[in-house]
C-alpha cells in the first residue's frame, strides 16, 4: 500500500517511516501541508491513507485536512497531540477517518491504518446488485442497504446497517469493540463503547434473532449465522 506521511520533524518521521516500510507500506514523506496537497494532485501517484500530522510549519493541520478531503476521498488518520473530545469531533467533521493522539503505540496505528483501508476497499466493491449476503433467513443487500427476514424488510439505522455489515461479511469471527467503533463510527474516544452496545441490542431487536450477535466477554463480538 502507498503511504502519504506528512510530518514537519525529519527525525520522526524517519523513524516512523522505518517502521511502516517494514510492515510492506510504501512511503512518501511531505514535509508540509502543501507538499502534502501536492502529492495528491490527480494525475500524481495514488495513496491508500494520508497519515496527517497536523502540527505544521506552513499550514493549520484541520486547514489541510479539509483541503485533502475537497480533492480526494483516501482516508485521512490525523496525528496529534491534541487529547481533547473537541479536537476530535473538529478533525472527523472535517472528513478524517480516524484520530491518533500522541504518543501513541505503534501496533495500534498500524492497526487504525489497516482499519480505514480496510473500510474503503469494502465500499468500493459495493457496487453490483449482485454484493448481497445470506445468513440464514436474513438477506443483506448491500449496494442498496436493504435488510430482509424471511423476505420481510427490516428497518435499519446507518449505523445499524454499517455493524451489521461489518460482522456478517466474516462471520464467526470475533471483532474488537475497538475495531468495531473504528469501523463503524471512525472515531476512538472514550464513551463510543456504550454506543456500540445500544446498537448491538437495537439490532437483535428489530431482527428477532438475539442470537444472531454473540457477546464475546472481554473482547467483543461476532455473528453467528443461523443455519439455512
Amino acid at each position: 500500500m502507498r503511504l502519504l506521511l506528512v510530518e514537519d520533524d525529519n527525525h520522526v518521521a524517519a523513524a516512523l517511516s522505518a517502521v511502516l516500510k517494514r510492515h510492506g507500506f510504501d512511503v512518501t514523506h511531505a514535509r508540509s501541508g502543501e507538499e502534502a496537497l501536492q502529492a495528491l494532485v490527480p494525475e500524481g501517484p495514488g495513496f491508500g491513507v494520508v497519515l496527517l500530522d497536523l502540527g505544521l510549519p506552513d499550514q493549520d493541520g484541520y486547514e489541510v485536512c479539509g483541503k485533502i478531503r475537497k480533492r480526494t476521498t483516501t482516508p485521512v488518520i490525523m496525528v496529534t497531540a491534541r487529547s481533547d473530545v473537541r479536537s476530535r469531533i473538529h478533525g472527523l467533521n472535517l472528513g478524517a477517518d480516524d484520530y491518533v493522539v500522541k504518543p501513541y503505540d505503534t501496533g495500534e496505528l498500524l492497526a487504525r491504518i489497516h482499519a480505514v483501508s480496510r473500510r474503503t476497499v469494502a465500499e468500493e466493491q459495493v457496487t453490483g446488485a449482485e454484493d448481497a449476503l445470506w445468513l440464514g433467513p436474513v438477506h443483506i443487500e448491500l449496494p442498496t442497504r436493504r435488510v430482509t427476514v424471511d423476505g420481510a424488510v427490516v428497518q435499519l439505522t446507518r449505523k445499524e446497517f454499517d455493524l451489521l455489515a461489518l460482522l456478517a461479511q466474516r462471520p464467526g469471527v470475533v471483532f474488537r469493540r475497538e475495531q468495531i467503533i473504528s469501523e463503524v463510527w471512525r472515531t476512538s474516544w472514550e464513551g463510543t463503547g456504550r454506543t456500540l452496545e445500544v446498537h448491538v441490542a437495537s439490532l437483535r431487536a428489530k431482527l428477532r434473532m438475539p442470537a444472531l450477535i454473540e457477546t464475546v466477554r472481554g473482547v467483543g463480538y461476532r455473528l453467528v449465522a443461523p443455519a439455512a
